[in-house]
């Protein structure tokens, strides 16, 4: 059998990104324009400015990756591209570049959901023994998924509010700390103390569901009530009693889920999954299965991820034709 080399596309939010991936393993190119330093200064991402960012890279992220993979289209077997969720003006960006050079190349077109990548990540680390559970977390996700199959991804436990991202980045901003916020405050954890003890949502029950929404309220409130009595609140310590309660209800809900649906891997993945107190955590908590939490460059979004859930969906013969359009609020089936 000749190989298999998948050219694939990712623009759901704030990251221009192309990869090229050879036989579902091997990643020859894994290109990633970042957009941070443009949103630093609104405190998150603005849509209309993603957007017009993906426009004025897709095209050179393209030249890159396929120089780098040392590849021609000719070469190619497939074009992927995430379809959603996302914001609908970045995805589409994307969506119109795979479209235009699949139908130029006369490729097969892979729809993918950008959250099946961030859970594929894992397969460019090991290869995957099912059944899986895996916690997706990330700026717009928390979910926790079950995979009994290659490619079957079902929900199983989701947040009812925040994502865990977002719940980071709002605290952040209210510690006056630079967006995105997540990698700061896991490092100021690592300097405080849990002395706050936050609530954790929704921890005295057998449900799978996450709350953040309580927990960012009750921070700001103690942050807004110290500043109307003249009190000094140290960010280090704010940052660990936060972290704490996040990791606490992070861990507390994927236990139970590995009760409930007895796997042979758990995969932790998406932007959050870079955090080091979590990593940590999971490292001394989880023992008696395998857990694959994939490496920083592949924890973010990138094209790589998507190229891996789409190896999986080329093997399924999923293929979509010239009509494909975004899917902004696309997510996995229920279980």
């Amino acid at each position: 059998m000749s190989d298999q080399y998948i050219l694939a596309f990712e623009t759901s939010c704030d990251e221009t990104s192309v990869a090229v991936l050879k036989n579902g393993k091997e990643l020859l190119s894994n290109v990633i324009a970042s957009q941070i330093n443009s949103h630093k200064r609104f405190g998150g991402v603005v849509p209309e400015v993603a957007s017009r960012h993906h426009v004025e890279q897709i095209t050179v992220c393209i030249d890159e990756a396929l120089k780098g993979a040392n590849v021609s289209p000719e070469d190619l077997t497939a074009v992927a591209v995430t379809e959603g969720p996302g914001l609908v003006g970045a995805l589409l960006v994307g969506i119109m570049a795979a479209k235009t050079f699949a139908w130029v190349h006369h490729l097969p077109l892979i729809p993918v959901n950008h959250m099946a990548g961030h859970l594929m990540a894992a397969s460019l680390v090991e290869p995957i023994d099912y059944p899986v559970l895996a916690l997706l977390v990330s700026g717009g996700h928390t979910e926790l998924v079950y995979v009994a199959k290659e490619g079957d991804y079902k929900i199983v436990g989701e947040t009812r509010d925040d994502a865990v991202g977002e719940a980071y980045d709002k605290v952040g901003r209210v510690m006056g700390l630079t967006y995105p916020s997540g990698h700061e405050i896991d490092e100021l954890a690592h300097r405080g103390q849990d002395i706050y003890h936050f609530p954790r949502a929704m921890t005295d029950t057998d449900n799978l569901e996450f709350s953040f929404s309580g927990l960012k309220s009750a921070f700001i409130n103690l942050v807004h009530h110290a500043e109307q009595k003249g009190e000094n609140l140290t960010n280090e310590n704010l940052s660990a009693s936060f972290q704490s309660a996040v990791l606490d209800v992070l861990l507390k809900k994927t236990k139970l889920a590995l009760e409930q649906y007895p796997v042979k891997t758990l995969i932790v993945a998406g932007g959050v999954a870079a955090n080091q107190g979590l990593r940590e955590r999971l490292a001394e908590e989880i023992k008696e299965i395998k857990v694959i939490v994939p490496p920083l460059r592949l924890c973010g979004d990138n094209a790589g991820m998507i190229a891996a859930a789409a190896f999986v969906e080329l093997e399924k013969g999923n293929r979509v034709d010239l009509g494909l359009n975004a899917k902004p609020s696309l997510a996995f089936d229920k279980l």
